[in-house]
Parts: C-alpha cells; sequence; structure tokens
C-alpha cells in the first residue's frame, strides 16, 4: 500500500510539474468564474431597472390574459371554417416555396465560403460577409420591407423567408462543406478528378443529407415563421389571426390557433422522421 501511494504521489508531482496552470492557477485565474457571474448579475439587475420591469404589471397582466382565454371557448368557426383551412394552407405554401428558393439559392454560396472549396481570402470573406448582412436582418423586417416593394399578399411573404433564409441556409451549409472529411477529396485528386469532380463526388454526397436534413426543419420553423408575418399583411392564417383579433372574436381566434398548433405538431412529426431517415441513410444517390 505504501508503494502504491508513493507512485500515486509521484505521478501526481509529474502532473503538477508538467501542467503547472491546471494545478497552481493564477489568482486572476480563480476569481474569473465568480466575477462573470457578477457582471452577468449587475447586468440583469441593471436591464430589469432599466426596462421597467413589474410584477405587479405582470400579475394584472395575467388577470387580463385569463380574461381573454375565458372569452376564447367555446370556440366556434362562425361558418368560416373553410376560410381558415384555405389561409392555413396558403401559409403552408408560402413556408415551403420560400424555404425551397432560399435552400437552392444557398447551395452555391454555401460552397463558395467554405474555407476548402475558395482558397481566396478575399472572395471567402466576402461571400461570407454578405451572407452574415442577409441574416442579420429578421424575417420580420424582410416581410415588411417586401409588402412596400412588391405589395401585401403572400409573395413578399415567399420572398422574405426566401431572402431570410438565403443567409441562414448559406452559413449551415458552408460550416457542413468544411466540416467534410477530406479522405474522399483526396482520393478524387489522386485518381486525376478536376475542382469540380471534387466537388461533385467528394463533397455532396458527404454534405447532401446534413443539408436536407437543415431545411426539412427549416420548413418547419418557417411554417411558424410565415404565420407571424401574416399578421403585417404577407397572407396566409396569420392574416385572418390579426383580423379576429381587431374584431375582438375572441372565439374564432381560439379555432385559429387551434389549426395552426395542429398543422404544426404534424408538419415536425413527418419532418422529425423524414431527418432522422436521411441522417441515418448511409448513402445518398445521386
Amino acid at each position: 500500500m505504501d508503494w502504491l501511494k508513493r507512485r500515486a504521489a509521484e505521478h501526481r508531482a509529474a502532473l503538477a510539474e508538467r501542467h503547472h496552470a491546471v494545478f497552481h492557477p493564477a489568482p486572476w485565474a480563480r476569481l474569473a468564474p465568480a466575477l462573470t457571474v457578477i457582471a452577468v448579475m449587475a447586468v440583469a439587475a441593471f436591464a430589469i431597472w432599466r426596462l421597467d420591469f413589474s410584477l405587479a404589471r405582470l400579475a394584472t397582466g395575467l388577470g387580463h390574459l385569463m380574461k381573454f382565454l375565458s372569452l376564447m371557448f367555446p370556440p366556434a368557426t362562425g361558418g368560416q371554417f373553410g376560410t381558415f383551412l384555405q389561409a392555413m394552407g396558403e401559409t403552408l405554401a408560402i413556408a415551403f416555396l420560400g424555404t425551397l428558393i432560399a435552400a437552392v439559392l444557398a447551395v452555391p454560396f454555401g460552397f463558395l465560403a467554405a474555407r476548402n472549396v475558395i482558397s481566396g481570402l478575399f472572395a471567402h470573406l466576402a461571400v461570407r460577409r454578405f451572407l452574415d448582412v442577409i441574416r442579420g436582418v429578421d424575417v420580420l423586417i424582410w416581410a415588411l420591407i417586401f409588402i412596400n416593394v412588391v405589395g401585401l399578399g403572400p409573395f413578399a411573404g415567399i420572398l422574405a423567408i426566401a431572402v431570410a433564409d438565403l443567409g441562414v441556409f448559406g452559413k449551415l451549409f458552408s460550416e457542413a462543406v468544411e466540416a467534410a472529411d477530406g479522405t474522399p477529396t483526396d482520393g478524387v485528386i489522386a485518381a486525376g478528378g478536376t475542382r469540380l469532380h471534387v466537388i461533385r463526388f467528394g463533397l455532396v454526397p458527404q454534405v447532401l443529407p446534413v443539408m436536407l436534413s437543415q431545411v426539412m426543419y427549416y420548413f418547419e420553423s418557417n411554417t411558424r415563421s410565415a404565420t407571424i408575418i401574416g399578421i403585417v399583411g404577407a397572407g396566409g392564417i396569420g392574416l385572418q389571426l390579426a383580423e379576429q383579433i381587431r374584431l375582438y372574436e375572441w372565439d374564432k381566434v381560439a379555432v385559429l390557433i387551434a389549426v395552426i398548433l395542429v398543422t404544426v405538431a404534424i408538419i415536425d412529426s413527418i419532418s422529425r422522421r423524414l431527418r432522422l431517415a436521411v441522417i441515418g441513410s448511409v448513402s445518398v444517390p445521386l
């Protein structure tokens, strides 16, 4: 037992000598976690004070919320259920077309923004910054912009989702390309392949399942986004929801919310199964 203790002490001493900063951290390193927590709490306290956060107002608001919820029961369609379903179908079409257009346009940008495809630093950074600018503007802002450009209606919603998701897909696709295994690309180069051959046969088979999974997830997310941008005039069920809230038809609002929740739940279930099937596939036929 004494021999084991001596051996353990020797190992510990050797580790302490090899990793001195870990076993004997500087005083500032020990204080850093505590100072970080204190700084976060101070910022939170300042934000609560500056933004007039009030528990009393929250309690009053909850009382109003319960009143609105009571007005939603029993739900009633008012003979407009067909109109509501048509509006929901319009919302799905907006989400589908916007996501599809963004995915198609983002594929070349994803490869151009990847370091292992474009070696030129200027070109790589230019594409990245372009995607950052597009992604930095929220889809709701894009909807307001396109409503003023092309007018009210679903077309503005499609353009808003397509442009907003172009930046997101471009970033995600480029990260998937950069994370791809280099062995297949080395094999294509060794066989005499060109740069296009490397992309076609070395990178695309690896990143395509990831790209499809991301697109399906964002289609599900964009269904909710299409509902929100519809409230500002981009068509779909969001427009119906805003109209019924404006008229204080809370029983119809309950029906609209139920339609949205059921639709999103169905899409979530289908999308999750498709994503698992795509990720679990060993190879993707091209």
